[in-house]
């Protein structure tokens, strides 16, 4: 059974000791292919999870600053991105967006920066990963002004919103991913959200090492255990787990214009930037 999962954050500390066997574990599991999303621990580390995706071919990578750290953002953040994206294994900007729970960078200032890398991200041509959290009015706002005339369209990860606000994305060419969480006992009405929509538009994903499923809850999660969420997904939907693997990696291909382990398309290697 093949498996992509599409947001995992490698790079951070929590896998240092035992990255490498990690990765292995993943690939036992079944997964063709992962994305390492770039946003690392701020903008003073842009680059955070390029190594990875340098040193395997079945390792994609992103490029961008989540909301969190939007206040520390600078001119020459935004114009490092901007040359980061050019890299051959960059296939998305992301994950950027709006967090109004945590509020760690003014509602304001995460505003500001999101239309300012929703602007990079379209002259790159690249789909965009949103983190939206109590956010959906404004977020949804800013794409449907700043991002539907690309016609790109990106993913919403770990999305935890209504079955109309994931539909609103869908309008724009967005697919909806499904993280750890979507198997917790207390989630029901994410379950709901997650068999309703088509599933031509689901991807899955860890968020790793955050949210790990139900039967890993409360450790370290990994790439690994983004089986668990396929096989909640099946259940809800009433499908084979087979039948949610196989369509959720096609939609990642589909999104990201993949053919197996090639990348997107050509650009000049990391050491040019």
């Amino acid at each position: 059974m093949e498996l992509i999962d599409s947001h995992a954050h490698i790079d951070f500390p929590q896998f240092d000791e035992d990255r490498a066997a990690m990765l292995e574990r993943a690939r036992a599991a079944g997964i063709s292919t992962l994305l390492a999303i770039g946003t690392g621990p701020g903008p003073q580390k842009l680059d955070a999870a390029l190594p990875y995706a340098e040193e395997h071919d079945w390792i994609y990578t992103s490029v961008g600053i989540h909301p969190h750290e939007a206040k520390e953002v600078t001119a020459e953040h935004l114009e490092r991105l901007a040359a980061l994206a050019r890299h051959r294994k960059v296939i998305a900007w992301g994950e950027i967006g709006l967090d109004y729970h945590y509020d760690h960078s003014p509602r304001e200032t995460q505003q500001r920066v999101f239309r300012e890398q929703l602007a990079l991200a379209r002259q790159a041509k690249l789909p965009i990963i949103i983190h939206c959290r109590e956010a959906w009015p404004d977020c949804l706002r800013v794409l449907e002004e700043e991002w539907r005339p690309a016609g790109i369209g990106g993913i919403f990860h770990c999305f935890t919103g209504t079955v109309e606000e994931a539909r609103r994305g869908l309008d724009m060419g967005f697919y909806v991913s499904f993280a750890g969480n979507v198997t917790y006992p207390k989630a029901p009405g994410l379950r709901e959200v997650a068999g309703a929509l088509p599933l031509e538009h689901l991807l899955i994903e860890t968020d790793a090492p955050y949210l790990a499923p139900q039967p890993w809850r409360g450790k370290r999660n990994e790439p690994a255990y983004v089986a668990e969420v396929a096989r909640t997904l099946a259940s809800v939907r009433n499908l084979p787990v087979e039948t949610v693997a196989a369509a959720t990696a096609e939609n990642f291909r589909r999104l990201f214009r993949l053919e197996g382990a090639q990348p997107r398309r050509d650009a000049p290697a990391a050491g040019g930037q």
